[in-house]
């Protein structure tokens, strides 16, 4: 029974999905929507978009193991990454009128930083879009009762997503994000009461987590620790603002101030709403304290389990089939917006360039194949990890700390950036990431932190010296992207 009903809801996301397509009619309405979005909606988008299966399944699972210490990347770190483009980079981003984050590098600082950024966000993707694939393929798996493989569900969640955002886009996205928002915040706050019921009332729950340690927000052990603390936040926190999704929410807007507004109340929503699957993932662990063998497991993927196999074996069925509808609209809403951001990103900024004369009908055709094409290569990602999807997804956002970030904030508040700066700092911050994560190993600073000093330094140097390496750009790049004037 609870697989057909979940059969069915899939079935009406996708009919969802291609009711919106009929508002598709050319390339600024299958990436942005239009630029129509109202408030409630843009919200919806930024909540939906971060709210994934990491958040209900990995980010639970690591909080009862380590406590709110083992997570400062998300919720936390997450949280503030939106709030900081909201309040910085939002109002500039939306003024200046642009399909992708890449075009922005480009009026910024030319085509040859264009291509280069696009390509390491969009490389960034790989491991965020696998995370929603592998949570797909997890359900699939539970569903079945091992029925289908966790392989086999990977494949089937990816030919589903697929199809979910192929035709509708950014449309697609927003109508059902809408609908998969409500019911993620109805579906797990009556899993909550229930589940909190049964391990003997929220209070009882808060604190056990009181007392086994898991409310100390603080890391404890030597300075190691707390540069690995530190660093997993602001990986997350800084890493993440350079992101095709997050830019594509905000310039789906329907004007500047609901572009702010919705991106800072998508990020309060997402904080709040976070610790719900936390408080039923411990509930967990109250009622059943065996769950903790799942800990001890060498595959980090078995803590994911814990959610599903409570709610399968402890529940009815009322409350299996509000968690699984609110765990698969958090999947299929992340896992479309996932696709669909570096799609638009290589195809727009990467591709494009090489093709100036392409009609806006056959851009939207190269933009589809371009979706499945990535899609399909996520999916070899998802099928060949073993890591817990919050560790995919602090790994991708590595990329764009060293390779992003710098081009993007200078870009913006600093008037002396350079196209030198830029390069010097892209091509400094990935070499010294890299060389350190392969070359070193497990050193006292994280290789990501190394890479983001280097890319500081690299913009400096390369602005301030002399100037070997220019490109033609538009003349008027900074009165488009002066913070001053907003």
């Amino acid at each position: 029974m609870l697989v057909w009903l979940v059969l069915v809801y899939l079935v009406l996301t996708i009919l969802i999905a291609l009711y919106a397509a009929r508002r598709v009619h050319n390339s600024k309405d299958f990436l942005i929507a239009g630029r129509s979005l109202p408030l409630y909606m843009n919200t919806a988008t930024v909540f939906a978009t971060w709210f994934g299966a990491e958040t209900v399944l990995s980010v639970s699972a690591t909080f009862s193991r380590d406590g709110l210490s083992g997570i400062p990347a998300d919720p936390f770190g997450a949280s503030f990454s939106l709030i900081l483009f909201g309040l910085l980079f939002a109002r500039v981003m939306y003024r200046m009128d642009l399909l992708t984050i890449g075009d922005y590098y480009r009026q910024r600082f030319g085509k040859s930083i264009e291509v280069i950024t696009s390509l390491s966000i969009t490389l960034s993707y790989l491991g965020w879009t696998s995370a929603q694939l592998t949570a797909l393929g997890l359900v699939f798996y539970v569903l079945s009762g091992g029925a289908i493989s966790l392989s086999t569900g990977i494949l089937l969640g990816a030919g589903i997503v697929i199809f979910y955002t192929l035709f509708g886009g950014m449309w697609s996205l927003a109508l059902t994000d809408l609908i998969q928002t409500i019911v993620i915040v109805i579906g797990l706050l009556l899993i909550a009461g229930f589940v909190g019921d049964l391990a003997g009332g929220p209070s009882r729950v808060i604190e056990a987590a009181r007392t086994a340690g898991k409310l100390d927000p603080w890391p404890t052990g030597d300075a190691k620790a707390w540069i690995a603390y530190g660093a997993a936040f602001l990986t997350m926190a800084l890493g993440s603002i350079p992101q095709q999704d997050v830019f594509q929410r905000v310039t789906s807007a329907r004007n500047e101030k609901t572009a702010v507004r919705g991106t800072v109340l998508g990020a309060v929503a997402y904080f709040c709403f976070a610790f719900v699957p936390m408080f039923i993932a411990f509930s967990a662990i109250v009622i059943d304290p065996s769950f903790a063998d799942l800990f001890k497991s060498e595959d980090e993927r078995e803590i994911q389990r814990i959610l599903p196999e409570l709610i399968l074996n402890r529940t009815p069925l009322w409350a299996q089939v509000m968690f699984f509808g609110a765990l698969l609209s958090a999947i299929l809403s992340t896992s479309s917006g996932a696709l669909l951001a570096p799609t638009a990103l290589f195809t727009e900024n990467v591709l494009r360039p090489f093709m100036p004369r392409i009609s806006d009908r056959r851009f939207l055709m190269l933009l589809r194949t371009v979706l499945v094409l990535f899609c399909a290569g996520a999916t070899a990602f998802a099928l060949n990890s073993r890591s817990t999807m919050y560790q995919m997804i602090q790994q991708a956002y590595s990329v764009t700390l060293v390779g992003a970030l710098v081009p993007l904030a200078a870009g913006v508040y600093w008037r002396r950036a350079t196209v030198q700066g830029a390069l010097l700092s892209i091509m400094a911050g990935i070499a010294t990431w890299l060389s350190c994560l392969n070359l070193y190993g497990d050193t006292l600073v994280p290789p990501q932190l190394i890479g983001l000093a280097a890319a500081i330094a690299g913009m400096l140097i390369g602005s301030l010296g002399p100037q070997l390496f220019t490109e033609r750009r538009p003349h008027s790049a900074h009165l488009k992207t002066d913070p001053r004037t907003s």
